[in-house]
């Protein structure tokens, strides 16, 4: 009997039941049908499944202190596996929680119900009734024979399995309880390789010897690692010239008999291996064809250094962007591996729609030879995009926006993409408050960019040859409105470089970026909150930001049960203007066409680690520090550089911007705070558990804590400066809940946060320390997870 025997076993599935049908009749079954048989129809012969429990009957062993105990010798896999085998789900099982449905509506219905040809009472048993699993549909004999099979396909070849029927109050009803008995273990002694009489076995040999599982004998002999390792082998013949050898090419011979209690193994070569699959092959000619996306066409046929390029014109084709992309070279040994990357790093130029390689003998040659054979498609250049969305910020504000864009995907032949995007919002805040109109905004833009799939750069930066490199440029204006307050304009410029040098790190250089930013008019209300405020009011002003800056970030995914993410940017602003200014001897404030640029240096580091705990539950945390500092041509950090906490990103329990900095807590007027709590310091630290509901549903378990603070001193905002003494006592803190409809490539968020400790003085004592428990709740929509 083998696994794949399960699947010939019928297993009765429940129904759907819809919502709207339990809703109208769900009070009816509970008062009438509460007594109902949920057996009645069941033969004599017969009986109910409810449910299964699998025992692992564990070894004797004795300790070191001469103490005995009772060990399972069974790995965790192992053991999963032999769950999985046994594991059928029962009637009205509730399989998020691991229980029964304490209403059997499916069972009650289909026993004492009749099923008229038409009608509601049909359509309701139709969508009610759930056929009875029998403890004959699961068939527990022989899921006993898939335990053993297990048991020895994993070393443990004495193991036995068994079951037994218990009975509850009602006969016609019966449990079954799996007993496992692992016996002794059999490791692996020793595997005793091929003769070295031929180049194809000396290669086997030499990639054995150095495979995790093969070349340590001790380990413990399972079916599923010999698998693996002979796949592992296989794969690294065919980066070795060996393209047509299959894993199933070789063979293992397990003998339990000439070693007691071990087994040793002895690799041979399959009988039925074509000549083919001997052969060590060398690369040949590389014909690349570039087809036109309508079709047709002239075909125009060019020698390269490395390969024959074939495009059919007319089309637009940078020639040097395929011989960069192809990684064959003519004589050098046939490897997979060139095949996996040329078609990557073509396919991640993004200008074609289809991408096939083909590898075939070369029969006029001596020596075996594969010629490469590379067909491409060009996909349609131009791409127009109409995006209606909801858009949701850092700072909480969410809204309906709309963005139309046009792409030229191949602007000058050689994967160069022009974008042009005008875009659109009205936002409004998210979380507590009672006058939330003051924050409503609207926000039009248009930017364009230029990305070119390669570094046009100094040498200096270094290049990474199997990771797609990129230069952009970038142009864009912005208008921001805030109605009762201000209207803003923003114009920037920036040349960016990305790359990547190794598998989990990128890179991202910004040498210039300026941006230009203007108050176009203000309110009297926003004037007399700057005239108090002298200092938020000096990061307003108009001015420059010349700056420049570098990411670097680390993002690893371990087995998918551990993740990663570190991500760390510095930047400068003014620096380099400040020293042409200063060398050419000008004093007091400098300022770039007239208006006085900003100086100052910025850093922000997050860690993000998330540990899958089980299924889909995941653990995820969060920490983030920030710190900047202006000097030189100015007092302040402009407002846009300045950090805050609070809103659907941070700690949820508080709105945007309405914690900080340090122990400040702004004047009770509304909208005032969202000028002056910024700070200079930013640490935020957040926990959150993650877990599925129903289907797309998801839901979260989160703590959340943070705070900003002032590297200088501001008397119109006492206690906005950090006290190390104080740090601790300065975190806001909060937890909550959460839901995440996750469809696709879209998450919609809901998030209902507690606040428990509040930086500020509230009137109460104590580190719980909020008003009131309705005041210390705060609602956020979002779009995305918050980290």
């Amino acid at each position: 009997m083998t696994k794949t025997d399960i699947n010939n076993i019928r297993i009765m599935r429940p129904r759907a039941v819809t919502a709207a049908a339990v809703a109208s009749v769900a009070l009816l079954m509970v008062l009438v049908t509460a007594a109902c048989s949920t057996t009645r129809r069941i033969a004599d012969d017969e009986q109910l499944y409810t449910g299964k429990k699998v025992t692992f009957v564990g070894n004797t062993v004795t300790t070191e202190a001469g103490k005995t105990k009772t060990v399972n010798p069974l790995p965790a896999d192992v053991q999963d596996a032999i769950i999985e085998a046994v594991d059928v789900e029962p009637n009205n099982y509730w399989s998020l929680l691991g229980v029964r449905s304490p209403l059997p509506i499916g069972l009650w219905v289909y026993n004492n119900w009749s099923n008229p040809p038409s009608g509601l009472k049909h359509w309701l048993y139709e969508h009610l009734v759930e056929e009875p699993v029998l403890v004959s549909d699961v068939r527990p004999d022989l899921r006993t024979h898939m335990i053993e099979e297990i048991l020895d396909n994993n070393g443990f070849f004495r193991g036995t399995g068994s079951y037994t029927l218990t009975s509850s109050k009602d006969p016609k009803k019966a449990k079954i309880t799996y007993t496992v008995t692992p016996g002794p273990l059999y490791p692996v002694s020793g595997v005793e390789m091929l003769p070295d009489t031929c180049a194809l076995n000396h290669a086997i040999d030499s990639v054995a010897a150095m495979d995790p599982y093969l070349s340590r004998p001790g380990q413990r002999y399972c079916t599923d690692s010999l698998t693996a390792a002979r796949t592992r082998i296989a794969n690294a013949l065919r980066n070795k010239g060996y393209y047509f050898f299959q894993p199933s090419y070789i063979e293992y011979l397990a003998d339990s008999v000439m070693q007691r209690g071990s087994v040793a193994l002895r690799m041979k070569l399959a009988a039925n291996i074509p000549a083919m699959a001997r052969n060590r092959y060398v690369t040949g000619a590389v014909t690349v064809t570039v087809a036109r996306n309508e079709g047709g066409g002239v075909p125009d046929t060019m020698a390269l250094r490395r390969l024959t390029l074939i495009q059919m014109r007319p089309s637009r084709l940078r020639s040097k962007s395929i011989e960069e992309n192809v990684t064959f070279r003519p004589g050098r040994t046939f490897s997979v591996r060139d095949m996996n990357r040329t078609q990557t790093y073509l396919s991640r130029l993004g200008i074609f729609r289809s991408i096939d390689i083909s590898a075939r003998p070369d029969t006029t040659c001596a020596t075996p030879t594969l010629n490469v054979a590379i067909d491409c498609t060009f996909d349609a250049p131009l791409e127009a995009s109409i995006e209606v969305n909801v858009k949701s910020k850092s700072n909480s504000y969410i809204g309906p926006g709309l963005s139309l864009g046009l792409t030229n995907r191949n602007l000058f032949g050689g994967g160069e993409q022009l974008s042009v995007n005008l875009t659109g919002a009205y936002e409004w805040q998210t979380g507590k408050g009672s006058d939330r109109s003051l924050f409503n905004s609207y926000e039009v833009g248009l930017s364009g960019s230029l990305a070119v799939p390669r570094l046009l750069a100094p040498k200096f930066i270094p290049r990474g040859r199997y990771q797609l490199n990129w230069t952009r440029f970038q142009l864009g204006a912005d208008l921001l409105n805030r109605p009762h307050f201000f209207k803003m304009a923003q114009f920037d410029a920036a040349i960016s470089y990305d790359w990547r040098l190794r598998r989990y790190v990128s890179n991202s250089f910004t040498p210039f970026k300026l941006t230009y930013t203007k108050l176009i008019n203000t309110t009297a209300e926003f004037d007399d909150i700057m005239a108090e405020n002298p200092a938020v009011a000096q990061s307003f002003q108009n001015q420059f930001i010349p700056q420049m800056s570098y990411t670097y970030t680390y993002d690893r995914n371990f087995d998918n049960r551990n993740t990663l993410n570190w991500t760390f940017t510095i930047s400068e602003a003014g620096n380099i203007f400040w020293g042409i200014y200063q060398a050419c001897g000008a004093k007091g404030e400098k300022k770039l066409f007239g208006t006085p640029f900003s100086q100052f240096v910025k850093a922000t580091a997050q860690l993000v680690w998330g540990h899958r705990v089980l299924g889909k539950h995941w653990l995820v945390m969060r920490a983030a520090a920030g710190v900047a500092h202006a000097y030189g041509n100015s007092q302040q950090v402009p407002y846009a550089e300045q950090f805050y906490v609070g809103g659907a990103n941070s700690v949820r329990a508080f709105t945007v911007r309405s914690i900080g900095p340090g122990r400040y807590r702004s004047p009770d007027i509304a909208g005032t705070s969202y000028f002056d709590q910024t700070g200079t310091l930013k640490f935020e630290a957040n926990v959150e558990y993650r877990f599925p509901l129903f289907g797309p549903l998801h839901g979260a378990l989160f703590v959340d804590a943070g705070n900003v603070w002032l590297l200088k001193s501001d008397p119109a905002r006492p206690g906005a400066e950090v006290v190390a003494s104080k740090f601790l006592r300065d975190l806001a803190l909060g937890t909550g809940c959460g839901l995440r409809l996750d469809i696709s490539m879209l998450v919609l968020r809901a998030d209902l946060g507690i606040g428990i400790h509040a930086p500020y003085n509230t009137g109460h004592g104590g580190y719980y320390n909020m008003e009131s428990f309705g005041k210390s709740l705060a609602f956020h929509l979002a779009i995305g997870y918050p980290f």
